[in-house]
């Protein structure tokens, strides 16, 4: 039985409540083994036979039938994720006070790379590796970098944010 890391975007804030205990039952009940969740942000690794597309298919309607809202995932290997946080630890700079990753549910097409990173100014830096955008900022908040345009989202496709700080945390504790 594989294990895989599962990422969900967009849950516990505002009104998209969904307690880890609640997600960690559902998805037992649901047949998958070896059920974890980390803090609240909607980190789960489970263990399935199944590929992280068939994944993704499952757990996506299984989420929002339980929830009532759409829940998109993306999915990760153990290795998948070491090599993520590999990347945001050779991509710090001295300069950098804080760093999140965009993890990506596809990698994105060759052509879509540039514009994806083209989205730098300064304090802010875009990286694309693989799955995952990596956004380097130098004393600028989250809070303050500009949305993305809605060719930037196209280019990135389903995603979901987590710091630096967390996925270390998930890689240490689950890979």
């Amino acid at each position: 039985m594989a294990t895989h890391l599962v990422f969900l975007r967009s849950v516990n804030v505002g009104k998209r409540a969904y307690p880890m205990a609640e997600l960690r039952a559902v998805v037992e009940g649901a047949g998958y083994a070896d059920v974890a969740t980390h803090i609240q942000t909607g980190n789960l690794r489970l263990g399935s036979q199944r590929s992280a597309a068939e994944l993704t298919a499952a757990l996506e309607p299984l989420l929002e039938a339980d929830r009532g809202f759409e829940v998109p995932v993306v999915v990760m290997s153990p290795e998948q994720l070491v090599a993520v946080v590999e990347d945001a630890s050779a991509l710090a700079e001295d300069a950098v006070t804080r760093q999140y990753v965009e993890l990506l549910r596809a990698a994105p097409e060759t052509e879509d790379v540039p514009v994806i990173e083209a989205q730098s100014r300064a304090g802010q830096r875009f990286v694309v590796r693989g799955r995952a955008v990596h956004l380097l900022l130098e004393d600028v908040s989250f809070h303050e970098v500009k949305a993305a345009p809605a060719a930037v989202r196209r280019a990135m496709g389903v995603s979901t944010n987590r710091n630096r700080t967390v996925l270390e945390a998930i890689a240490a504790k689950w890979c």
